[in-house]
This record gives structure tokens, C-alpha cells and sequence, in this order.
């Protein structure tokens, strides 16, 4: 496959899945933002103020390898929230920043580790997501929140702002986006849950999923 067909579908994964996340009401109005990265080193990621249910490929904004835009409509203002994802997650090849509200409301809990915002719940959310971070809250677009996620020297694909969202790493954009929705349904689950009580995975059946698929989980990411 050339490079340019293989732009060309990405183009179109981005809107389609930006489609599906909107349709399902994960990331309401123009919020939230998707970027994947190109093998020339550049990337395309949604434009600012765009809705992902409403994305057309062409329209994309597309940025070279020093985030400078190339061609289609200017960038989300997160760029350099992606930016330093990127930088610091070599394995990245694509970023999900949705608004959406189970995980925006775990992020105001004050009771959340930010080493480990959800315990170990379910084995999928820790084959998909590892262990999710939570860094402070910045205002959109302020270019603190990218020395916030690079002080995780990559070592979460899973990230958690506060008072704002989820931003989940992927190797693919498909990966990226079940990624982000294990978390949002185990957030659902922690609000569900909270204060009855509930039984989370043990230490023996957490290591046994880290030896059989492979699990990367942070230092001291599950010390429920």
C-alpha cells in the first residue's frame, strides 16, 4: 500500500470511529479531539471546534513532524497535549481526548490515586489500558498539561486530566478507541460500585494477567 492510499484510510477511520464515539454520546457537542501518526513522521489530527460525529477526511488537519499544519483546517487546541504523548509513549501511533462522563467524573473524586485512578476492576480494563494516571487540572489548551504528561515519562498509554477527560494512547487508532471505551465503562463501574464495597481482582489474578497477556502496568499502578 502507498503512503498516500494509507493516508487516505486513515483519513477515513478517523472520521468514522469520531462518528461512532459521537453517535454513542462519549464526547458531546465539538469536544473531544483524535490524532494519528504517519509514517512520514507527521500526523493528522481533528480540527479545532470540530464535532468528531460531523468529520470530514479532507478537512483534517495535517501536520508535519514538527506539529506545524500542512493542509486542511487549523488544529484542536490539544496539539500539544498529543505532542508530548507522542513524545514520551514511543509506541503511540494514535491518541483518543474524549469528554466523556463516567471518566470525567471519576476525575473530580477526591479519593482517586493519581498513580492509579481505578482499582483493578476487570481484566480487560487492565489488558487495554494498564493503569491510568491522573494528572491536575489545566485549562484546555494550556501548554502545562503537556509538561504534566511528560513528567509520566511514558509510561501510561492511559491518562486521565481532571476536571476534563480521558486521553488514551494506542499502537492503532482501533486500539485507541476500545482502549478509551474499557475506560469509560470501568469508570461507569467504579461509579456504580462506589461505596458498596465491591471485590477487585487480587494481587495473584492481576500478576497472572500481567504473565499471560503480557500486561504493562506501571510501578505501584495497582496498589489497591
Amino acid at each position: 500500500m502507498t503512503a498516500m492510499s494509507n493516508e487516505t484510510l486513515l483519513r477515513e477511520d478517523i472520521c468514522r470511529f469520531g462518528r461512532s464515539l459521537f453517535e454513542r454520546g462519549l464526547t458531546p457537542g465539538s469536544s473531544g479531539n483524535i490524532s494519528v501518526r504517519l509514517d512520514d513522521g507527521g500526523w493528522l489530527v481533528t480540527p479545532t471546534n470540530a464535532s468528531l460525529g460531523f468529520l470530514e477526511p479532507a478537512k483534517l488537519s495535517r501536520l508535519d513532524s514538527r506539529g506545524q499544519l500542512v493542509s486542511g483546517d487549523a488544529p484542536t487546541k490539544e496539539v500539544p497535549l498529543h505532542t508530548a504523548l507522542y513524545d514520551t509513549r514511543g509506541t503511540a501511533r494514535a491518541i483518543v481526548h474524549l469528554h466523556s462522563t463516567h471518566s470525567v467524573a471519576l476525575s473530580m473524586l477526591p479519593e482517586i490515586d493519581p498513580r492509579a485512578a481505578l482499582p483493578p476492576m476487570t481484566a480487560y480494563y487492565l489488558m487495554k489500558c494498564g493503569a491510568t494516571a491522573l494528572v491536575p487540572y489545566y485549562r484546555p489548551g494550556d501548554p502545562a498539561v503537556a509538561d504534566a504528561i511528560k513528567g509520566l515519562a511514558g509510561r501510561y498509554s492511559s491518562v486521565l486530566l481532571a476536571n476534563h477527560g480521558p486521553v488514551v494512547a494506542g499502537d492503532t487508532l482501533e486500539a485507541a478507541v476500545f482502549a478509551t471505551e474499557e475506560l469509560e465503562e470501568t469508570a461507569k463501574l467504579y461509579l456504580l460500585l462506589r461505596g458498596m464495597n465491591p471485590r477487585y481482582l487480587s494481587p495473584e489474578q492481576v500478576k497472572d494477567l500481567v504473565k499471560v497477556f503480557g500486561v504493562t502496568l506501571p510501578e505501584h499502578g495497582h496498589g489497591h
